[in-house]
């Protein structure tokens, strides 16, 4: 993974925060500078949008909306001009309690050359021009269909997600009433045309969406998936792009799982198989105990300022620290590797209060540094496949060795 994925990434999970915050009043600021902007000119509206804040009616909107203002000018004079690729910043009272202040800020250089001139006061921030860029790229249209169901979905670089289910009115191949054989045998022939040109019908319209879909597979336990393919049913621009026919066992969610599995060779180049061989030589390596693998972050670690590491794998919203804790009573104090979240709720176990962090050190960015360092590769791994979980389950961070150590 290139350090520009990597940087995606971290941009993702920070996208996705600021995506939950939302203002109790129009009180966050959002302000996007291009690339090549006069740097000076984007600070002076700011100063003038101050002036402008002063008139706010709302005595709380009114300092909140100065308070995230002056932050950014504050900000801005670090720099002394405009990034390469441009500037975000956003600011604003985050706090969810009427009456409470907590005015955030946050200030992000882009991955790609921003285009757009923005400013803008509103009760959420505005993210569309970041999540236009960090937006899945890698998507698959999935169908699986027999007689008796279908299930469409599709799969966003590793993530899998269903989006219909149909069920059909075709019977089975018993004799119904008096009918004669070849009468019903017509009358269940209709019956499945029609529901493979429904199935298909609401598959193109669903994979019309995703205007990135690369490519679709059709699955299904017998001959209805063939037949559904071979007689085109879906819309043109749509058909056109199934790229494997596979055999599955299911059809349901379980179906959409096995297709996916079943069309290694079609998805060769896709991350999500990609990422399945990663995770399968690492858990290998582990069952073999051949000295190959190692998981857990101070294992880990060591083995990348050893040099050993050849794949570091890192799952995504590993937010791992090294934090000194001190008991504001007893004073009782320790150093702890941990998840930034547990860290700050451990408590003492004397006193029964929350340790007060005096310091801590992020080391997700830290390991994935020193392993770019050391000329490590680097893949960050999804908990969106049961691999992916696998290694949330153990720890969330693992290293393929070079050669034991």
């Amino acid at each position: 993974m290139s350090k520009e994925d990597i940087r995606k990434r971290r941009l993702k999970d920070l996208v996705e925060e600021l995506d939950g915050f939302r203002g109790r009043h129009t009180e966050l600021v959002s302000l996007y500078i291009p690339a090549g902007y006069n740097l000076p000119k984007a600070a002076e509206q700011i100063n003038n949008e101050k002036s402008t804040a002063i008139n706010i009616k709302s005595k709380a909107v009114r300092k909140n909306v100065v308070a995230a203002l002056e932050r950014i000018s504050q900000h801005l004079k670090l720099y002394k001009q405009t990034p390469e690729n441009g500037l975000v910043v956003l600011s604003g009272n985050i706090s969810q309690r009427e009456g409470v202040s907590d005015v955030e800020i946050y200030a992000l250089e882009p991955p790609e050359p921003l285009k757009q001139k923005l400013y803008w006061c509103d009760q959420k921030f505005i993210l569309d021009p970041l999540k236009d860029m960090i937006r899945e790229t890698e998507i698959y249209g999935i169908v699986v269909i027999d007689k008796s169901e279908a299930e469409i979905g599709v799969l966003h670089g590793k993530r899998l997600q269903k989006l219909k289910h149909l069920g059909s009115l075709v019977p089975g191949k018993t004799d119904k009433g008096g009918w004669s054989a070849n009468r019903y045998a017509r009358i269940r022939e209709g019956l499945l045309i029609e529901f493979m040109k429904k199935v298909a019908n609401v598959a193109s319209e669903q994979f019309s969406e995703f205007k990135d879909l690369k490519g679709i597979i059709v699955g299904g336990p017998g001959g209805v998936k063939d037949r559904f393919v071979e007689n085109k049913y879906m819309r043109y621009d749509i058909q056109k792009k199934v790229i494997s026919v596979v055999d599955t066992s299911y059809v349901g969610e379980y179906g959409l799982e096995e297709a996916v599995n079943r069309s290694e060779e079609a998805l060769a180049e896709a991350s999500v198989m990609k990422e399945k061989k990663l995770l399968m030589r690492f858990f290998n390596a582990l069952g073999k105990d051949n000295g190959l693998a190692v998981y857990g972050i101070k294992e880990v670690m060591e083995a990348v300022k050893l040099g050993t590491v050849e794949i570091l794998l890192v799952t995504e919203k590993l937010d791992w620290v090294k934090a000194s804790l001190e008991c504001s009573k007893c004073g009782d104090s320790k150093e702890v590797f941990m998840e930034r979240k547990k860290a700050e709720t451990m408590k003492c176990k004397k006193c029964n209060v929350l340790y007060d962090i005096k310091a801590e050190k992020d080391l997700t960015d830290e390991i994935i540094k020193l392993a770019e360092e050391m000329s490590s590769e680097v893949e960050m791994i999804s908990t969106d496949t049961k691999e992916g979980n696998q290694l949330k389950e153990i720890g969330g961070i693992g290293g393929i060795l070079r050669y034991k150590a």
